[in-house]
This record gives structure tokens, sequence and C-alpha cells, in this order.
């Protein structure tokens, strides 16, 4: 269902669904299998201007609605969920809050080699005893004249091993408790450096890694939003991070529905196809239903963002609800599939590996329950 699409999101729409189709599905596999960072890919999405959607042209950017930048995300996880991986945490994570909260100059600076594709961005704030609990980072922001040092890691973050611009979050210890501040660190600076690459059950052409600072020295410049102001950015980031996770979730969701509904119509046993079992249409039809849920929940806290709305509350809905089916649908896709559900050759397994990941990242399904947990009992 095209929920409120306009014309030009429905246009954008196809453009990605062809790519994808095109583009993305034929290699799926091996960008999967190669636990690389997904390159080719990503300098055709930025052919086709999907780095630079929902940033303003003044700035380099495509333009566009939230609304078409998870439709478009949709597509790209109906092939390839770790491409779409990239293209959430580049343009999500990174290029959207410099928009939002940079200033001209960070704009001017910043945006250009992001929605052009020729760097590509990050967000860092997991860190080893900071996962769910953000407010308790341990990287550390001292004013020196006119630079801040940096001190800490930061963990499992995507984009990670080959990133050029971070939007980056740390303390200042003399606005503790509450002097989270956020960066734009250039990963050329000194004193940056990169741990190994993760190795990960899914999602593995997003790559990741561990992310060093020693006594990095940032410009006054590259601070995002006033000093003590970082915890209010990063929250607002993650309310659209979870926006790219529920669309994520959505497009594998709806891959798992395809594969296994065109199984069904042509697998037979006793005498007939298995589409023709209660128990498989029955299967069908929840995934169908619950897809179709999560993709009008997800439109619609975009829209809501599009009028310029916050939506933490619905976006943590979206999240967990188009999470929580993903994994759900890929598990009963392999129960389809049966015995060649479960071989390393069927499209099945690579499914389930990526779906588990999108109960886990940019919030835990238990961290979204508490987060709209708070929402209705404030």
């Amino acid at each position: 269902m095209d929920f409120h699409l306009t014309e030009e999101e429905r246009m954008l729409q196809a453009i990605a669904r062809e790519f994808a189709r095109k583009e993305l599905e034929p290699v799926a596999s091996k960008v999967d299998e190669a636990e690389e960072f997904a390159w080719e890919n990503f300098r055709k999405m930025a052919e086709l201007g999907f780095t630079g959607l929902a940033i303003p042209p003044e700035f380099g950017g495509s333009g566009g609605s939230m609304v078409a930048l998870v439709a478009v995300m949709e597509e790209l996880a109906r092939a390839c969920a770790s491409t779409c991986d990239i293209l959430d945490a580049h343009v999500s994570l990174c290029a959207r809050p410099i928009c939002l909260y940079g200033t001209e100059e960070q704009k001017k600076k910043f945006l250009p080699p992001l929605v052009d594709g020729k760097q590509v961005g990050a967000f860092a704030v997991t860190e080893a005893e900071a996962g769910s609990d953000i407010a308790a980072v341990k990287t550390t922001a001292v004013r020196d004249g006119d630079s801040y040092v940096l001190n800490g890691s930061k963990f499992f973050i995507t984009n990670g091993p080959v990133c050029d611009i971070v939007v980056v979050f740390a303390n200042i210890p003399a606005l503790a408790p509450r002097g989270m501040t956020a960066f734009i660190v250039e990963t050329d600076t000194p004193g940056f450096s990169r741990g190994p690459q993760y190795r990960k059950l899914g999602m593995r052409g997003a790559t990741n890694a561990e992310l060093i600072f020693d006594n990095v020295r940032v410009p006054v410049a590259n601070r995002l939003g006033d000093e003590g102001k970082g915890m209010r950015i990063c929250l607002a980031t993650l309310d659209e991070g979870r926006l790219g996770i529920a669309a994520q979730s959505v497009g594998i969701g709806q891959a798992v529905l395809e594969q296994a509904t065109g199984y069904a119509k042509e697998r037979k046993q006793f005498g007939d196809t298995i589409g023709q079992n209660q128990a498989i249409q029955w299967m069908l039809v929840d995934m169908a239903t619950r897809i179709e849920a999560a993709r009008l929940l997800t439109r619609q806290a975009a829209a809501l963002l599009d009028e310029n709305a916050r939506v933490t509350k619905e976006a943590a809905m979206a999240k967990l609800f188009a999470s929580e089916a993903c994994m759900d649908i890929a598990v009963k896709g392999v129960q389809i599939f049966g015995g060649y559900g479960y071989m390393m050759d069927s499209p099945m397994q690579r499914y389930l590996r990526d779906a588990k990941l999108t109960q886990i990242y940019e919030g835990t399904s238990e961290v979204q329950r508490m987060v709209v947990a708070r929402a209705l009992l404030a």
C-alpha cells in the first residue's frame, strides 16, 4: 500500500525498487559472504541521489521527505539489508543531525561531500558500558583553547571501518552530570584510530568497528549544537534512525513473504502444492498482515516528522512492531522452506540472520518498550 505517497515519493520508490531489483538483489549474497563494506552499492546509491535524501538542495542534497526516505529504505532492504543499513547510518544518523543542528558553516562544509557520496558518514554513541544506557558514556571532551580534546572509544559503529565523518557524543566533565555534547569528527584527525572490523551474524556488508579517540583535537567550530545539549540531539537522531530500522524490517519481511509465497505455489507434497495446506496459508496471512501494519506505522511516524512533530513514541512503536514482526516472519519463512530453508544456499538463512539485528540495534525491543511506556505514563 502506498500510504499517502505523493507523486514524487512514488517516483523515488519506483526508482529504488528498480535499482534494488537490478543492482542489489543479484549481488546480495556475495556482499554478505564477503563481509566487506559494500562500496559498489554505496557508489551507485550516491549516483542516484539516495545519499542526499531528506537533505535540502542548497547543501547539495536531493531534498525529499522522510516518507520518501523510509519508502526508499524499504525497497533497498527488500534486496540487500546491508546496503539499507549503510544508508541509514550515513543519512539518518550523520547527515541529518548535521543538517538539523549544524551551523550554516558546518552544513556548507560537511554536507556536500556526504550527500555526493565522496565521504562516508557514521554515528558514534555506544560504548562498552553505555549501550542501552547512553547517558553512561565515558568518552570525554575537555575544552583547550579553540579546541576540545576527546578521549575514549565507541563500540559497534556501523560504517566504522570506512567512515570519514562521525557524529560523536562525549561528556564535558565540567558540566557533569549533564555534559553530553555532540561533535563532528573528521577521521583524518591525529589521535583517531579504528579497531579491527567486527565479525557479525548478519548485515555483514554494513561493516562495524570500534572507534578510538586518543587526545583527538576537535575544533570548537565542529561542536554540533551547544555544550550539554548532546543528549537531546542524540535522542532525536535515534528517533529518525529507528524509522530507518523499521523500514528495513518491513523490507526484509516483504522479501521473505514474496519468496515464501512463491515457494508455497511450487513445492509439492502429498500430491499438491504446500500452499493448499491451511497451516501454510495462515502463516502467509499472518506475515502479510504484520508487514502491512508495520509499513503503516513506519510511514505514519515519518509523515509526522515531515510536519516537524516529535515522534519519540511513534518511532519506538514502529521500530518495536516492525522488528518483532520481521524476526517472526523470517522464522516462518525458514519453516515454510523446510529443510532447504535451513541450508546456507537458501535465501532464508540470510533473511533470518539479518532480521535478528533489527531487534537489537538503535535500541533493543526492550528499550523501545521502555520508551513507549514512559510516553504513556507521562
